[in-house]
């Protein structure tokens, strides 16, 4: 009973666009018509059963030949034969000798009636897969996931609501409008769905279309803090801006420990020259956000206010805070370089700003304000 274990990089075998895999020749080699038992080979101990196949033909091919052979090496999830020599270096690199044997394994995916070993729920583990991509960032491959389990069941709710996220996140909000939009034929009181629809047409600079999105979720559900949250930047894009401040304060009415809600009631007060109001707001952010892990935008934010009230060298503790946990962020460093000019001191001005430009010399603002320095001294 051969088992074959795939890493993550062949997304091809859920879509079952991948038929081939190559491996080092085996003692005994395979041959068509033998039964293969896939199995995801993750970084943890586990091991998830993708499928059984049956081989359908077996090519043997020196290694030479191999890392020739760019159309094999795309079969195999390369970019090219380069990139698989690279690889297989690691792989085998004992079995790397120009006449070394490898065999091309070309199979046939069965039905699930047909396997001979466990059967398993195919939908959830290609969910399973998705959702662990998602989590990780990687919006490309979850949604090649979340396609693929839909094609299993195209009417799953959470599939097309997680499908329509990850089409968001990759900046596809039409396609993700259609994912919505089924999902609440068969969920129409679902006020998350509702609000992932209002977040994608805002997004597609649909301010007027999301605040419609966002009523039906509120006609749902009015005291759901995700919805209210976004509800509020809806309106702030309307420049709506004592609607866009209900929204926040009914969050801390709700929840006065929501650092987030503080947070973008202080981005707002700031926003229409309430500065000091905004400063209470992130201070009362930055102490919640103390109390688990701090956050470095907060300190920033909370220095931008401080700036605009003239208070300087409390702007620069904030700087500081806030680079102490991001050292290599060029805004932070652009904002202390700048309190440094108020206050004069145009020589660690001149330091801040030249360390934004060793990290990004394509900084114009940067370099503008460093010769401003260089006129000053």
């Amino acid at each position: 009973m051969p088992i074959l274990l795939f890493g993550s990089r062949h997304l091809g075998l859920i879509t079952g666009a991948k038929t081939t895999t190559i491996r080092k020749i085996w003692k005994t080699p395979l041959s068509p018509g033998d039964r293969l038992h896939c199995y995801w080979n993750l970084v943890s101990k586990e091991r998830e059963k993708l499928f059984e196949a049956e081989v359908t033909d077996v090519e043997v091919v020196k290694f030479a030949d191999l890392i020739q052979n760019d159309a094999l090496a795309r079969e195999e999830g390369f970019k090219n034969a380069s990139e698989l020599e690279s690889e297989f270096r690691k792989m085998y690199p004992e079995h790397v000798n120009d006449e070394s044997l490898y065999q091309v394994i070309r199979f046939f995916k069965l039905p699930i009636e047909e396997w001979e070993g466990t059967q398993i729920n195919e939908k959830a583990m290609i969910t399973k897969r998705a959702d662990i991509f998602f989590d990780i960032g990687k919006f490309d491959k979850s949604v090649i996931c979340y396609t693929a389990a839909l094609k299993i069941d195209p009417n799953d709710v959470y599939l097309l609501n997680k499908k329509g996220d990850n089409l968001s996140r990759l900046g596809e909000f039409n396609e993700a409008l259609k994912c919505y939009d089924q999902a609440l034929i068969k969920e129409p009181n679902n006020e998350y769905i509702w609000n992932n629809k209002a977040i994608a047409l805002l997004n597609s600079n649909k301010p007027i279309d999301a605040l419609k999105a966002s009523d039906k979720a509120m006609e749902i559900n009015d005291s759901n803090l995700v919805v209210l949250y976004w509800r509020g930047f809806i309106f702030e894009m309307l420049e709506q801006y004592d609607k866009a401040l209900e929204c926040y304060d009914q969050i801390l009415k709700l929840n006065p420990d929501n650092s987030e809600a503080w947070n973008a009631k202080g981005n707002l007060l700031t926003q229409i020259d309430r500065a000091e109001d905004a400063l209470e707001c992130y201070d009362r952010s930055l102490e919640l956000c103390l109390e688990s892990d701090p956050d470095a935008s907060t300190w920033n934010r909370k220095g931008n206010a401080l700036m605009e009230l003239n208070r300087f060298k409390e702007a620069l503790e904030c700087y500081n805070s806030a680079l102490s946990l991001e050292p290599e962020n060029e805004v932070f460093l652009s904002n202390k370089g700048v309190a440094f000019m108020e206050l004069n001191h145009f020589e660690k001005a001149m330091q801040c700003f030249r360390k934004v430009l060793i990290i990004n010399p394509e900084n114009d603002d940067a370099q503008i304000l460093l010769d401003e320095c260089l006129d000053n001294l």
